[in-house]
């Protein structure tokens, strides 16, 4: 079972945007957000970043937020925790193994990849000394 606290999520503010929201229009039964709570998270945070009325089919609810501010940014983050603690929820519970993408990266999102790989470079493969004694 993986959790996140939504108050110490323990990592940067897009980060835990883009965890939740992918959380959210999800379809894991696992996770203990109910269905209206998710649509209402999207349809909010959609709302803040997005002229029109958020879409209705599931495969295209996904928020663009590569021309977002860092006002939006804030604003989504409390909107996300305001909607979650007025259900009841502090922590965030889901079950799911870890699975392999299922669609490779746009050349539109490329930039926003490789900025994120210079904030959070893959750890070095260091060998356990332990095991070469």
């Amino acid at each position: 079972m993986q959790s996140l606290d939504i108050h110490r999520p323990g990592m940067p503010d897009l980060q835990f945007v883009l965890l939740v929201l992918a959380l959210c229009t999800s379809r894991l039964s696992s996770l203990n957000v109910p269905e209206s709570v998710r649509a209402t998270i999207f349809d909010r945070c959609w709302a803040l970043v997005t002229d029109g009325p958020p879409p209705t089919r599931p495969e295209e609810r996904v928020l663009d937020l590569r021309a977002g501010t860092e006002v939006a940014l804030e604003a989504i983050v409390e909107t996300i925790r305001g909607l979650l603690t007025e259900a009841g929820i502090t922590i965030v519970t889901w079950d799911h193994p870890v699975s392999e993408p299922t669609r490779t990266s746009t050349p539109e999102a490329r930039p926003l990849i490789e900025r994120l790989q210079k904030l959070y470079p893959a750890p070095p493969d260091i060998p356990d000394r332990r095991s070469s004694s």
